[in-house]
């Protein structure tokens, strides 16, 4: 169904290929994962199954791609649309209506369907992906999750041969990951839709995948093959191959009831071992931040972001009490009531829509309280100026466009330094320490999603903010990636920085978080030490976890070091 052919593609002005020698095939009604390190053209290989790549993103592509029997190089992406349907990385740059209906209707009518088909298809749709109470939502009112299965329901209503889904699941809870991963092996198994996708949570997808394509390192040839085959040599692999490595099994599992099926022994070994502590207690507080220079406020202002003073240190870092909040009709919070210590990290879970980033939108008063009282340090967020305000609280969006407006790398650096009033280079040296191999001057928006956000948490680090709130952080990173920002806040938190992540990467929470704040529906309904609080719970387990359960081992790390 689609046909790489020694596929290489150059971008204009680059000096080197940003894939090169890409040579496999997709087969009929299979599902195919791309996997890989950031940067390495996940995004690249897609766009080139739709005929973005050359068409709509320039540049040079050799070789062939072949969907359908139609050649990619003659046929633009509109004479692709009835085969090929593709949800990007970032699903607002999708929508072209107002209502999430509207949406799964758009892409019929393009196509000149008959009215009782599109409504069949979109009430189907509404049903597969759960959408169904949010049919006349706008979509603008929605979480970035409920966004991403809105803009993969507007590419399902047509009923396309090939579906092309970069990062799918990022965006979403593990429960609403599970059913739209459910959904497409639906589509897999009963349609016969053929699905190419590129995620960097393996460990949500790797046992729905027929096939693996690893794209290795640039010059390197692409492996391929059956999944387990491809992961016992894979550089990015999930936690559950990990233990399985690490404990010796062979054929590696690649499912948590594989890995509960062959773990008898290594429980036998770790029966009598302590659990290593991998996030030591909160640390004392920072000194008082030095004073920004006038820079910090405009910067701000042109982010959109309100600010504050900073005064004396408080006891907590952050201190919500009866907090509730009202966006336009919804009442996003009620009766929230957290505090947040210096050194401590505290993870935010919950399911898609909860409050998470309604609750860091708060802390950095991006929103007014409908009620209650909300403190940064000795700040009232919302009341706050700018300048004050970016010395008590940092945040990364889930959008890192909302911070990046210079044409470079280097001049966002630059940038950064400046308002920070930091020596030149710091903010550099994080994005190199964080993200190797991005060259001063690469655009921006050439970028991956990934790698954008990379550049922003390090645009926000290097202020150095005691406060630090990041909105799913791990979105569109890989798993090195993702273990150089956990050396990153691990690092921040000894030295006193309290953070705040909202994060459905159940995997980082683990690693990372003291205390895991669990929210739904705008409410708190579990508070406690990160391993009481995802052990007990089904949904937010960490693999490790529910293979080695009923102790609390949640990360292949503490088991290694248990066993050495």
């Amino acid at each position: 169904m689609i046909r790489f052919e020694d596929v290489s593609v150059t971008y204009d002005g680059a000096a080197e290929p940003t894939v090169r020698a890409v040579d496999f095939e997709v087969p009929e009604g299979e599902l195919v994962l791309l996997a890989g390190p950031s940067g390495v053209g996940k995004s690249t290989v897609l766009g080139a199954v739709g005929g973005l790549v050359p068409h709509f993103t320039g540049g040079t592509l050799s070789g062939r791609v072949t969907v359908a029997g139609r050649d990619t190089r003659t046929h633009k992406p509109r004479e692709l649309a009835d085969v090929v349907g593709t949800v990007g990385q970032d699903p607002l740059s999708h929508f072209v209506t107002d209502t999430v209906e509207d949406e799964l209707a758009y892409g019929m009518e393009s196509l000149g369907l008959a009215p009782d088909v599109m409504r069949r298809r979109v009430e189907e749709t509404l049903d597969l992906l759960g959408l169904s109470g949010l049919r006349s939502r706008p979509i603008a009112t929605l979480s970035g999750g409920q966004q991403q299965r809105v803009a993969i329901g507007s590419v399902l209503t047509p009923h396309p041969d090939v579906l092309v889904l970069d990062e799918p699941t990022s965006a979403l809870d593990p429960a609403a990951a599970e059913e739209v991963l459910a959904v497409l092996q639906r589509l897999v198994h009963d349609l016969g839709t053929t699905v190419l996708m590129a995620e960097h949570r393996l460990e949500r997808v790797i046992q729905y995948a027929d096939q693996v394509v690893l794209l290795p390192a640039p010059g390197e040839a692409p492996l391929i093959g059956a999944p387990a085959d491809v992961m016992a040599v894979s550089p990015v692999y999930p936690p559950v191959v990990g233990l399985g490595r690490l404990a010796g099994w062979s054929p590696l599992p690649l499912t948590i009831r594989d890995a509960r099926r062959r773990a008898a022994g290594l429980r036998v070994r770790l029966a009598d071992r302590e659990i290593p502590d991998h996030t030591p207690p909160p640390s004392a507080p920072l000194p008082a931040p030095p004073a920004l220079r006038p820079a910090v406020t405009s910067r701000l202002r042109r982010r959109g972001r309100r600010p504050e003073t900073a005064a004396a240190l408080a006891p907590y870092a952050a201190e919500v009490r009866s907090l509730a909040v009202r966006r336009d009709r919804v009442q996003a919070l009620r009766h929230v009531d957290l505090t947040v210590s210096p050194g401590e990290t505290v993870a935010l879970m919950g399911r898609n829509g909860a409050g998470k980033s309604t609750l860091l939108s708060a802390l950095v008063g991006l929103v007014e309280p409908s009620a209650g009282s909300v403190r940064a340090g000795d700040a009232v967020p919302h009341r706050t100026a700018p300048r004050d305000l970016v010395r008590r609280v940092g945040l990364v969006p889930q959008e890192p466009r909302d911070l990046l407006y210079a044409d470079t790398v280097a001049a966002e650096c630059a940038a950064a330094d400046r308002d920070a009033d930091a020596t030149p280079g710091t903010c550099r040296a994080l994005l190199t320490e964080l993200l190797p191999g991005v060259t001063d001057d690469t655009h921006p928006r050439d970028l991956s999603e990934g790698q954008r956000l990379t550049l922003a948490l390090s645009v926000v680090l290097t202020a150095r903010p005691p406060l630090l709130l990041l909105d799913e952080p791990t979105r569109g990173l890989d798993y090195a990636a993702k273990a150089r920002l956990a050396g990153i806040l691990r690092a921040l938190a000894a030295e006193g920085h309290a953070i705040v992540l909202a994060t459905h990467d159940v995997e980082l929470a683990a690693e990372l978080a003291h205390r895991v704040v669990l929210l739904a529906d705008g409410e708190v309904i579990a508070d406690g030490p990160a391993a009481d609080v995802v052990v007990a719970s089904p949904s937010f387990a960490p693999q490790v976890a529910k293979v080695l359960a009923p102790r609390k081992w949640l990360t292949v790390a503490q088991v290694r070091e248990a066993l050495s």
